[in-house]
C-alpha cells in the first residue's frame, strides 16, 4: 500500500475537527486497506508503532530530522530552521519547502509519491526505535534511516514522516473514533461498537483488535480473552461529595475501602515472570524490582493479575507518605538507589484473573474474597482495609480512620458490581477529604501553557495555564491559569520537566483564547483544588453546554502539590465532570432549578 494513501487521508483528517468527517475518512481507508496491514495503520494514525505496554519509541531529535532533510533534499539547513521557528511545526515547514522546491523544479510529484509503502515506511521507524545509545554511529545509523524514509516522497508524505518521527501526530482522534470507524468498516454496525471496546478493554492493543476485526470479524471480536502480560484497562470511580449522596447512589450496604495515595499498579504473574503496567497501561516493572522479587513468595497462586496501590512509606514508622514521594522512583537513571531512599508497600484491593479464569465477570464481594484467600499479607504486601456500611456515620467514622492512617479518603463499591474494564461509572464511588469544600472535588488538568514569573519566581514559570480534556474531539480546552499553592521545589520541579515540552507554536489541540507566555506539548498532569466553577466567556471548557458563548471556568484554583505522572493527559478531568461539579454546587443548582 502506498504511503502517499494514507498521508493523503492524514491531510483530510487535519483539516477538520468534526467527529462524524474523521469517522467517515477512517472508514475509507480502513476498507482500503490490506488485513494484514490495518493494526500498523492504526498504530500510525495513534503515532506509534506499537500499544503503550510495549514501551517502544521512536526517540528521534529535531535537529537529526532536519539534517536528514537537508541529506534528502539539498535544503539549507538555515532554511528549514528558519522555516520552522516560523511555522511552529516542522512537518508542515518541510513539506512547504519541498512543494516550493519541486515547484521551481517542475518534477513531477506523482512520481515521488510512488517510492515509499506504508510497509517500508513502518519498518524502517520500526528499525530506528531498536537503536539505542547516543553514539556517533548510532546517530548515523539513524540519520540514514530517515533521510532515505525522506527520499522521493511528496511534501504531504514528507509532514507525516516527520511528524512519526518526532511525535506531533495530532490528528484529533480519539480511541473512540477508531473503535467507531473499526465497527462500521469492519461488522457493517456501528451499534458493535461496544463490542470492539470490550475487546480493547481487556487487551490494551487497538491495531490487534483492528487486525481481528478486519480478518474474523465480530465472531473474532467476541473471542477477545484476557492473557497474561497484556494489560487491562482499568476501571475507574465516579466521584460523591458526601456520605448521604453515597448511600443515596448505592441505596443498600456497600463496601468502604481506604483510598491510599499511591501509584496504581497492575501485577501479572505468571510462577515466577512478573509485569507490572501503570494506571497508563506502560511497563513500569523497573521502577519497582521490588514487587518483582517478593510478589510471589506473597501469593497462593502460580498465575493472577492484580490490582494494588504502591505507596511510599516512613520505613521507621510504618507511616504512609505523600504521592510525590512515591514519584521520586521515576528515575531515568540510579533507580536501585531511589527503591532504597523510598521504600514502599502493595496495598492489593482487587483481582481480575486467577489460576488461568476471568473474574471480570464476578461480584466485587467474589473478587475481594478470592483476593483474602489468596494473598499472604506481610509488611510489605497489604490489604487494603474495608468496611461493610450501610449509613452516614459509618462511612464518616470510616473516613476519619483512613484519613489518621494517612490515606486521601475512601473507596466505596457496590458489592454485586462486576468489573467493567475500561469504564468510568457509579459502581464505584471516591470521597475525598477535600470533596466537602464548596467545589465538591480535586481536578487532574492538563499544563498547556506558562508565563514567567516575577520576583521570586524570576527565571521559572510563575503561572500556569491549564485545561480540561475533550474526549469528543480529542482537544484540551482552557479553562484557568494557577500561581498559588507552589513551593520552591514545586516550581523547580516544574521547570525541569515542562522545559522538555516546550513548542514554538500552540499545539493545535490546545483550545485557548489566553495568550500564553510559553506553549507546552499537552503531556503533563496536575491536581488543582478550587473554591468554585463559573461561567467563563474566556475559557473553552465546555463551551457553550450551560449558556451559548461561555465556558468553564475555576475560581481561586490552588495547586496541591501533586505532578501526576501516573495519568496520561486523555485520563485528565474532563468538560462532562467540570459540569456535574458545576451543577451539584449549592447557589448554583438553586439558580438552575
Amino acid at each position: 500500500m502506498k504511503f502517499s494513501v494514507l498521508a493523503d487521508t492524514f491531510e483530510r483528517m487535519e483539516k477538520t475537527k468534526k467527529r462524524l468527517e474523521l469517522t467517515d475518512f477512517l472508514v475509507s481507508l480502513f476498507k482500503n486497506t490490506p488485513n494484514d496491514l490495518v493494526a500498523k495503520i492504526v498504530y500510525l494514525i495513534q503515532g506509534k508503532l506499537r500499544p503503550d505496554f510495549d514501551g517502544i519509541e521512536i526517540g528521534v531529535a529535531e535537529k537529526l530530522v532536519i539534517r536528514a532533510v537537508y541529506r534528502s533534499t539539498a535544503i539549507e539547513i538555515k532554511k528549514i530552521e528558519e522555516a520552522y521557528r516560523k511555522d511552529g511545526d516542522l512537518g508542515h515547514a518541510v513539506s512547504k519547502l519541498i512543494e516550493q522546491k519541486t515547484q521551481t523544479t517542475l518534477f513531477d510529484e506523482s512520481s515521488k509519491a510512488e517510492n515509499q509503502t506504508v510497509e517500508l515506511v513502518y519498518d524502517s521507524l520500526y528499525k530506528i526505535s531498536e537503536l539505542e545509545g547516543s553514539g556517533k554511529n548510532v546517530l548515523d545509523k539513524k540519520m540514514n534511516y530517515v533521510a532515505s524514509l525522506l527520499n522521493n516522497v511528496s511534501p504531504i508524505s514528507a509532514k507525516f514522516i516527520i511528524k512519526i518521527l518526532i511525535g506531533t501526530m495530532r490528528l484529533g482522534v480519539a480511541d473512540n473514533t477508531i473503535l467507531d470507524a473499526l465497527a462500521i468498516a469492519y461488522t457493517n454496525s456501528k451499534a458493535n461498537r461496544e463490542n470492539l471496546e470490550a475487546a480493547y478493554s481487556v487487551s490494551s492493543d487497538l491495531g490487534k483488535v483492528a487486525e481481528v476485526a478486519a480478518k474474523a470479524g465480530l465472531k473474532g471480536i467476541n473471542e477477545f480473552k484476557i492473557k497474561l502480560f497484556k494489560p487491562i484497562r482499568p476501571m475507574l470511580a465516579d466521584r460523591v461529595k458526601s456520605e448521604k449522596e453515597a448511600i443515596e447512589k448505592f441505596g443498600k450496604k456497600f463496601a468502604a475501602e481506604y483510598k491510599l495515595d499511591g501509584e496504581r499498579v497492575q501485577i501479572h504473574l505468571e510462577n515466577e515472570h512478573v509485569d507490572l503496567f501503570s494506571r497508563k497501561l506502560e511497563n513500569i516493572k523497573r521502577f519497582y524490582p521490588d514487587i518483582v522479587e517478593n510478589i510471589s513468595k506473597s501469593l497462593k497462586v502460580k498465575n493472577a493479575i492484580l490490582e494494588a496501590e504502591a505507596v511510599a512509606i516512613n520505613e521507621n514508622t510504618g507511616e504512609f507518605l505523600p504521592f510525590q514521594e512515591l514519584m521520586h522512583r521515576r528515575r531515568k537513571y540510579n533507580v536501585d538507589k531511589a527503591v532504597l531512599q523510598y521504600p514502599i508497600t502493595v496495598n492489593f484491593f482487587d483481582i481480575l484473573f486467577v489460576d488461568g479464569k476471568s473474574c471480570l465477570d464476578l461480584s466485587y464481594s467474589d473478587r475481594r474474597k478470592k483476593l483474602e484467600e489468596i494473598i499472604k499479607e506481610d509488611n510489605f504486601i497489604k490489604i487494603i482495609p474495608q468496611m461493610l456500611v450501610t449509613n452516614e456515620i459509618e462511612i464518616e467514622d470510616f473516613l476519619e480512620n483512613s484519613i489518621n492512617f494517612g490515606c486521601e479518603g475512601l473507596m466505596l463499591k457496590d458489592l454485586e458490581a462486576k468489573y467493567r474494564a475500561g469504564a468510568r461509572g457509579s459502581n464505584w464511588l471516591k470521597l475525598k477529604r477535600e470533596y466537602r469544600n464548596e467545589l465538591g472535588d480535586s481536578l487532574d488538568l492538563v499544563v498547556i501553557g506558562a508565563y514567567f514569573g516575577k520576583g521570586r519566581r524570576t527565571g521559572k514559570y510563575g503561572t500556569l495555564l491549564l485545561a480540561t480534556y475533550n474526549d469528543e474531539d480529542d482537544t484540551f480546552p482552557s479553562i484557568c491559569k494557577v500561581g498559588t499553592g507552589f513551593t520552591d521545589e514545586n516550581l523547580d520541579q516544574l521547570f525541569q520537566i515542562l522545559s522538555s515540552k516546550v513548542t514554538l507554536k500552540k499545539n493545535p489541540r490546545i483550545i485557548s483564547e489566553m495568550e500564553a507566555d510559553v506553549w507546552f506539548e499537552p503531556e503533563l498532569v496536575i491536581e488543582i483544588v478550587a473554591s468554585e466553577i463559573t461561567l467563563s466567556p474566556i475559557h473553552k471548557t465546555a463551551l457553550d453546554v450551560v449558556r451559548k458563548g461561555s465556558g468553564m471556568a475555576l475560581r481561586f484554583p490552588k495547586f496541591t502539590g501533586k505532578i501526576r505522572m501516573e495519568k496520561s493527559p486523555e485520563n485528565a478531568s474532563t468538560g462532562d465532570e467540570v459540569i456535574s461539579l458545576f451543577k451539584g454546587q449549592t447557589k448554583i443548582t438553586q439558580n438552575l432549578d
